[in-house]
């Protein structure tokens, strides 16, 4: 639950009542994984999990923040002085927003801040992105910049990438940005062209979260971008999106082992979310299945970035649904969770098997999530 005296905890540290409230979500992504910045296809949905920000205008350059997760913690900087890492994990977001807004040429104004969320962290449900997003609301609102929520998408993405120094797609964010209530978004990562697609009334979205500590992986998901550039300028395009199997066979003696592998998944990955994209539009549960399941097999074999706790976990829920549900790996991998597709009546199978199976397996407790498809980012004056 998000914390309900939120408004009277913001008047308690500020002396002074919220304005605003800024509110982005987390994600989960269907299907389409480590295309979004190779051009490609990617099929997430908004979940009702978000991240609030209250915000109140102050009459200097500085930004405060506090944060309900971290009490006792918080983070301040100036808008008027060169933005910097500080020492706050949670605060350099905020920060990385704020540069990426001044370096734009924006007028910023200071504003104190209060976050509060219920996005699991490290499950791969897109915490940050949620951050990023919700934070782009509050400076659009607060110093009227008027824009619109995929320019404050793509001020995420560039402060993950840029400040951060994390080279993700523009997935997370944008979804974060213009999701839709009961809906998918198909997302065109090469032109930023999205597409509502329903989710049916009878499907409900299960996140298995592993719980495997995360280690440190930047440097690999950054690998794995460099081989995808890497395979696409050995055939002659300007990113995969524009290759296909035929072309990567032709060049593949000029390839590396990992090159080969990493745009292999990538290709038929776009594939197959445009045919899991039309499968959900009929509400095709088997189609769904045979797709969700190559995708993770895929992320496996090709793409290498399972681990035996995931790869366990999608086993167990494969077999407790038989042909009544589709499960893969989603997210970044190294850790994080598996999304499940099934019809209400079958969720209580997924729990059961995972409460008897996961710990005996791996001695880590999952955590078991029912989502729904939620809206993007909304900011409310209060």
């Amino acid at each position: 639950m998000v914390t309900d005296n939120f408004n009277a905890i913001f008047e308690e540290i500020y002396k002074q009542p919220a304005q605003a409230m800024s509110s982005a979500p987390g994600r989960v992504n269907l299907i389409g994984e480590f295309t979004d910045y190779n051009n490609g296809f990617v099929l997430p949905c908004a979940l009702e999990f978000c991240t609030r920000i209250l915000y109140r205008k102050r009459n200097d350059n500085k930004v405060v923040v506090h944060s309900l997760h971290y009490p006792g913690e918080s983070d301040e900087f100036f808008l008027d002085q060169e933005i910097a890492r500080g020492e706050s994990q949670w605060g350099n977001y905020i920060r990385a927003v704020a540069f990426v807004l001044k370096r734009q040429g924006h007028q910023l104004s200071g504003v104190d801040l209060l976050i509060d969320s219920n996005v699991p962290q490290g499950s791969g449900l897109s915490s940050s992105a949620a951050l990023e997003v919700a934070v782009g609301g509050v400076f659009n609102q607060a110093c009227q910049l008027n824009l619109s929520n995929e320019a404050i998408a793509v001020l995420g993405q560039e402060a993950e990438n840029d400040f951060m120094d994390c080279q993700c797609g523009i997935m997370d964010q944008l979804v974060s940005a213009n999701g839709e209530k009961a809906h998918a978004l198909l997302i065109d990562c090469q032109s930023l062209a999205t597409e509502a697609v329903s989710i049916p009334d009878d499907l409900s979205i299960v996140i298995v979260n592993s719980n495997y500590p995360r280690k440190l992986v930047d440097s690999e998901y950054n690998q794995r971008r460099i081989d995808c550039e890497k395979a696409a300028e050995k055939m002659s395009v300007a990113t995969l999106r524009d290759a296909d199997l035929a072309m990567l066979n032709n060049a593949r003696s000029a390839m590396t082992e990992n090159e080969y592998k990493r745009a292999h998944h990538v290709i038929t990955e776009n594939t197959r979310v445009l045919d899991a994209t039309q499968a959900l539009k009929n509400n095709d549960m088997q189609a769904l299945r045979a797709l969700m399941t190559a995708s993770h097999i895929s992320l496996r074999d090709d793409f290498e970035v399972t681990i035996p706790e995931t790869d366990g976990l999608v086993e167990i829920c494969q077999t407790a649904l038989g042909t009544k549900g589709a499960v893969r790996m989603t997210g970044g991998g190294f850790g994080g969770a598996i999304v499940c597709l099934c019809r209400q009546a079958d969720i209580d199978k997924i729990k059961d098997a995972v409460t008897a199976q996961y710990f005996a397996r791996f001695n880590i407790n999952a955590s078991i999530y029912v989502g729904k498809a939620g809206n993007g980012l909304q900011v409310t004056e209060l």
